[in-house]
């Protein structure tokens, strides 16, 4: 008896070990620009916080807090670190109002006048809940390409990873046309780095960096770093590129923020604190969809709380920011540790 115990127990552990191994690591959405994360694969986009914003501004009318709890994110999302006049008005849709069909179609019709899209998100949504009562949502759309066609490069590990993924870039048979795509932002040794990809309108900055301080401190390293860099910033003959082709769809819950009576409110709080992204990068340009969406409800009842050639490779961890070129702040960020959570699945549809 002990022996067959033993043997069921050993097949017991051995299929709980075999099923974390297989386990693949997931990328971890924050909410916040500052907010500190936890995981090594990292990624944000400003649609929560546009629709926080809109919480706040137009409803709270003053800072989000949660009647006697304290909330450190809610605390870094009432200071605003990004908001819809970082970007152009023809990428972005946001809209408020009373919790009703009339407001879903109005939604629906305009993202899809605007971008040709469908929310994944507003049927989530319960319209009828005699406890609804604001809706606040935000869609970001984002579809660019380089100036020319970056070259398609061999495949190769990435980091420690052992399966080889897709490069494109620049190499030493490169035509010199496509060193009009690259801005350098700094080099200053084989590990510290940063270029950007241009486009008409936006920009792609890729820093090579093992830091892992949150989003804000890195893009005021990368600023200080780039304004203290004296040497040559054009990319010239003998800088090689490479840089990974990258997908990731994902969504979260910020469940954190949820169920908590708002405080100065008539028994408002956040019922669903829902993101999207889908996120494609290859040798052609860019193609980035954000949604959020934050139902709140009106509550009925107590709830429970819930020196020579530069070579400027991207084949370690490295973090990725986009912004339009005439705006200070990004909207879109995200940190590569294992390349199989951005594994390239090929355009977007």
């Amino acid at each position: 008896m002990k022996k067959l115990f033993s043997a069921i127990f050993s097949i017991i552990v051995l299929g709980c070990f075999a099923a974390a191994q297989a386990q693949e690591p997931q990328a971890e959405m924050l909410a916040a620009f500052s907010q500190k994360p936890l995981q090594q694969n990292v990624l944000w986009v400003g649609t929560f916080q546009m629709v926080w914003n809109e919480f706040q501004d137009n409803i709270v009318k003053g800072p989000i807090k949660f009647k006697n709890q304290k909330s450190e994110l809610a605390d870094i999302l009432n200071k605003q670190e990004f908001s819809k006049a970082m970007l152009s008005e023809d990428s972005y849709y946001t809209a408020y109002g009373k919790t009703d069909l009339e407001l879903k179609k109005q939604i629906e019709d305009a993202i899809m006048q605007k971008f040709n899209e469908k929310s994944e998100l507003l049927d989530k949504i319960n319209w009828t809940d005699p406890n609804r009562a604001y809706l606040l949502y935000a869609m970001l759309v984002k579809n660019f390409e380089f100036p020319a066609r970056f070259d398609v490069l061999k495949k190769e590990n990435f980091g420690k990873d052992n399966e080889p993924v897709a490069y494109f870039g620049i190499d030493k048979k490169s035509k010199a046309h496509l060193y009009k795509n690259v801005r350098v932002l700094f080099y200053n040794n084989p590990w510290d780095y940063a270029v950007a990809l241009n486009s008409d309108k936006d920009e792609v900055i890729l820093y090579r960096t093992n830091s892992r301080k949150n989003f804000s401190e890195l893009y005021s390293v990368l600023n200080k770093k780039s304004q203290k860099y004296k040497g040559n910033k054009n990319f010239i003959a003998g800088d090689q590129l490479k840089v990974p082709y990258m997908s990731i769809k994902t969504d979260v819950s910020y469940d954190a923020l949820c169920g908590k009576l708002i405080e100065n409110t008539d028994k408002l709080y956040i019922d669903k604190a829902l993101q999207t992204v889908q996120f494609n990068m290859n040798n052609t340009g860019v193609k980035l969809k954000s949604e959020a969406v934050m139902n709140i409800m009106t509550m009925s009842m107590p709830l429970t709380v819930n020196a020579k050639g530069r070579n400027f490779f991207f084949n370690k961890t490295f973090v990725l920011f986009m912004k339009e070129k005439d705006k200070q702040m990004p909207y879109f960020a995200l940190r590569v540790k294992d390349m199989s959570v951005y594994k390239y699945q090929g355009e977007i549809k």
